[in-house]
């Protein structure tokens, strides 16, 4: 049976039931045999109620339904990150992480009952409509949100291309509850943009879907082509507000910059499933300074990333603290069933260090001011994974909240933009600036 690995924002979903059990030859000792009949005798309450409700509830009710609700709630109260995943639900995975699908442009999770903005993606109409991380939707076409499960939430909110949805929004500074109205699209995500800014290289990467490393390839070779490899002076990868995505596109992008050494490893429950992922030889960059932005919206995939390139002093990581997102979920199909998502290890950056509800602190940390009067000047806060329900702990106890995760859309007004952009050009002597390829040993 394939798995996949994603190491990206969950998105919950319904669920399907099944037992799978093994016997071993042998003898069962006395702990092991009482733990098990435990466990039946909870199989066999869980069928009690089942037939009980399907009996004596005020209405028919649907048996896979309930099934599935009732798998949802074992799998979601583990982390935020495990569901089950309905076959269409699971379809619709599939086709996000080739990089196109319907709907609105949004990247979303569930928090006390209502659905929660992560970020919206660049360039939708969810981007378009000024929607903002950290809003929260409390209605859809009038319709409340609460008691709907995410994946509920998320089939409410996609739909035919042109077609009209309102969402109802909540957003901090804000006094009242306002009407969003967003007109449904084709989403195409390009996840990987990029410009000249001077002698500067300056690249967008918005998620890890399955096309993001080759665009960054071709990416760093046109800007090189533009501006002249002697004249070049760098590469700012921007990767503020990207949700993560893909744990082989996330490697597969830490490669490109790092000439060799461990890019990250993950640890799950026993020490035999541990894994290490080094880099291969070869630096598509030819060594040119990297300054790396984050925020409290960069989760995931995009903290491998980051926390890669800190380890090797490959790059300046530049901006707020990013979320804590230190998990791999792994995509287990089910057949005709759809699929398990389920969290299996946590990550570590090449220095041993678990992001896991604590983030990448930066090495330069410069804040935005969100200039929304009605915040109050105040800067935009995220949550982050520390103050999720439910999130695993960080085995060190070392766990921190989140950062802000405004971005302004005007450049003149984004001071982490800036801030990187003369720290590349030599301007800024106020801060420590890595430069190019040094060593792949790890800065301990």
């Amino acid at each position: 049976m394939k798995k996949s690995v994603f190491a990206g924002f969950a998105v919950g979903m319904c669920l399907s039931f099944g037992t799978l059990m093994a016997f071993q030859p042998g003898g069962l000792n006395s702990a092991a045999y009482a733990n098990d009949q435990n466990t039946y005798r909870q199989l066999n309450l869980f069928g009690d109620v089942f037939e009980r409700v399907r009996a004596d509830y005020v209405e028919p009710t649907d048996d896979s339904k309930l099934v599935e609700n009732a798998i949802n709630g074992m799998l979601t109260s583990l982390d935020p990150h495990s569901s089950y995943m309905t076959p269409k639900t699971f379809r619709d995975m599939q086709v996000q992480t080739r990089g196109e699908f319907g709907g609105l442009g949004i990247e979303v999770t569930m928090e006390n009952g209502v659905v929660k903005v992560v970020t919206p993606i660049d360039d939708t109409p969810a981007s378009r409509a000024g929607m903002r991380p950290n809003d929260y939707i409390t209605h859809i076409d009038g319709t409340p949100i609460l008691g709907m499960t995410l994946s509920d939430a998320v089939d409410k909110m996609r739909g035919p291309s042109n077609s009209a949805v309102t969402l109802t929004v909540i957003r901090k500074g804000v006094d009242e509850p306002f009407e969003v109205k967003l007109t449904r699209a084709i989403i195409t995500i390009k996840s990987v943009r990029y410009n000249r800014e001077g002698d500067i290289g300056y690249i967008r990467i918005t998620s890890f879907n399955e096309q993001t490393s080759d665009l960054l390839n071709k990416a760093i070779s046109d800007l090189a082509k533009q501006i002249g490899n002697a004249r070049l002076k760098g590469y700012i990868i921007d990767m503020r507000n990207n949700p993560g995505g893909l744990l082989d596109q996330a490697i597969s992008v830490s490669d490109d910059f790092i000439d060799g050494g461990e890019i990250v490893s993950t640890r799950g429950r026993h020490a035999e499933d541990t894994q290490r992922y080094n880099a291969r030889s070869g630096d598509i960059t030819r060594g040119k300074p990297i300054i790396v932005l984050v925020n409290g919206g960069s989760a995931s995939a995009s903290e491998i990333v980051a926390g890669a390139l800190q380890d090797h002093r490959r790059a300046t990581v530049l901006g707020t603290r990013s979320f804590g997102k230190g998990s791999v979920q792994t995509i287990i199909p089910l057949g005709s069933d759809g699929a398990l998502r389920l969290t299996t290890a946590r990550y570590y950056t090449p220095a041993g260090r678990s992001i896991q509800a604590k983030g990448i602190e930066p090495d330069i940390i410069v804040t935005q001011t969100d200039p929304d009067e009605k915040s109050g000047g105040k800067q935009a806060g995220t949550i982050g994974e520390a103050a999720l329900p439910g999130h695993l702990a960080n085995e060190e106890g070392d766990e921190q909240s989140g950062s802000d995760s405004f971005v302004p859309k005007d450049k003149a007004e984004d001071r982490q933009l800036l801030y990187a952009i003369d720290l590349m050009n030599g301007v800024r002597k106020d801060a420590a600036f890595i430069g190019g390829t040094t060593s792949s040993a790890m800065a301990n």
